[in-house]
């Protein structure tokens, strides 16, 4: 189907009384959709390339870098990553050639290094937090002055105890030629003038990962995202805010502390959610931190569904429990009166989930965000930016 626009040319020039008229057909047959094949780009297949799948398959396999191997294999395949002049045997000795891979161990295996490590964290912090990447490095901002790394455009007078950076030396030598003139110059204390600098504070953190068995039920994948923003984060602190402390706990059954070397191979057990077991665990460390600024993120994607009492486990997994929902507000009101706010990050949107969230962190006087897997990162860094000293008004 078509239509047809009618051209009218009129020309007055040599003949005004003679109008020439053209019609013209145009043709309109909308937009046709077929299957989208993309080009191969010949020439694409190299290290670096190959190397970012890699780190994002061996996430996904917990550290697995043999079934990681396996996964790109199959997808080169699909997808044609390689070609006749590099191929995943040239990637896999370049892996081990780089320090990536290693075959020195007891089984013989290829296991991933410390450096692949390294990489799978640097590669989630510039996935989850991308430009934010280039933040100020050493502390977090307050709005008070002190001790701290950024000048503000307060002056003020000299007292002891100031360091001599602080000193503005053009302020104070015009101070010193107004006070003593330019013949006899002479610079004393009373003429050194102070540049404030806004005052940076520290924080402890304590994340809390749920690796119950609901973090992969129906077929999704919800451990992957929640490693992806603990690697980021702890690379966010280890680079950028140096003298913060970040503790790691996982919780199922039970709650344990694990290193930042272990976060690539987390997996899913097969666990009911002690959440009251990992605030137990998450306080007792805060506990330990002689900072005043304390915090405890928790990911998690559904209710606590367990209770240990003694060396038993009392479980309910067919609703919110009451039992166990007592003992977990208890904990939250505890957090609060040491003013450690409790941030809940929820990968589920059940109407009745929500409501246990919003009175834990009504509880607590916390916050929680009900989020989808892309957004999380976003919202762990956006939390921990702006956190503040004891004394302010808390942003959660």
């Amino acid at each position: 189907m078509g239509f047809y626009l009618q051209l009218y040319l009129k020309s007055t020039i040599y003949q005004p009384k003679i109008a020439i008229v053209t019609k013209a057909y145009i043709i309109m047959k909308g937009y046709r959709f077929s299957k989208y094949t993309p080009p191969k780009h010949k020439g694409k297949a190299n290290f670096d390339h190959l190397l970012k799948i890699f780190l994002q398959l061996v996430t996904m396999t917990s550290g697995n870098a043999a079934e990681a191997l396996a996964w790109l294999t199959n997808i080169d395949k699909q997808y044609d990553l390689t070609d006749d002049q590099y191929g995943i045997g040239d990637f896999i000795e370049d892996l081990k050639k780089k320090g990536y891979l290693t075959e020195e161990n007891q089984e013989g295996s290829i296991k991933i290094t410390a450096k692949s490590e390294q990489g799978i964290r640097k590669s989630a912090l510039e996935e989850i937090f991308g430009k934010l990447k280039k933040s100020k490095s050493g502390n977090h901002r307050t709005d008070k002055s002190g001790q701290g790394d950024e000048p503000n455009a307060d002056r003020r007078a000299f007292r002891f105890g100031d360091s001599l950076d602080q000193i503005s030396m053009t302020e104070s030598l015009k101070n010193a030629q107004i006070n003593q003139g330019f013949e006899d110059f002479n610079l004393t204390e009373r003429d050194l003038e102070i540049v404030e600098k806004d005052y940076k504070s520290q924080t402890s953190t304590v994340l809390m990962i749920d690796i119950s068995h609901s973090m992969i039920l129906y077929g999704e994948d919800r451990i992957t995202p929640a490693k992806k923003v603990a690697m980021a984060l702890a690379e966010l602190i280890t680079t950028q805010y140096k003298k913060d402390t970040l503790d790691i706990i996982v919780f199922g059954n039970d709650a344990w502390q694990i290193e930042l070397k272990d976060l690539p191979y987390l997996e899913v057990g097969p666990y009911h959610t002690n959440t009251v077991a990992g605030l137990e665990l998450a306080m007792d460390l805060l506990r330990r931190r002689k900072n005043p600024n304390k915090q405890i993120f928790m990911i998690t994607d559904g209710k606590p569904t367990c209770l240990k009492q003694g060396i038993k486990y009392y479980k309910n997994s067919f609703g919110l429990d009451s039992k166990i929902l007592t003992k977990t507000f208890n904990l939250a009101r505890q957090c609060r009166r040491m003013h450690i706010p409790i941030t809940t990050f929820m990968i589920a949107s059940d109407p009745y989930l929500r409501e246990f969230v919003q009175e834990f962190t009504k509880v607590n006087n916390g916050n929680a965000y009900y989020s989808g897997l892309q957004g999380l990162g976003n919202l762990v860094f956006e939390d921990y930016k702006r956190n503040r000293r004891k004394n302010f008004k808390s942003p959660f």
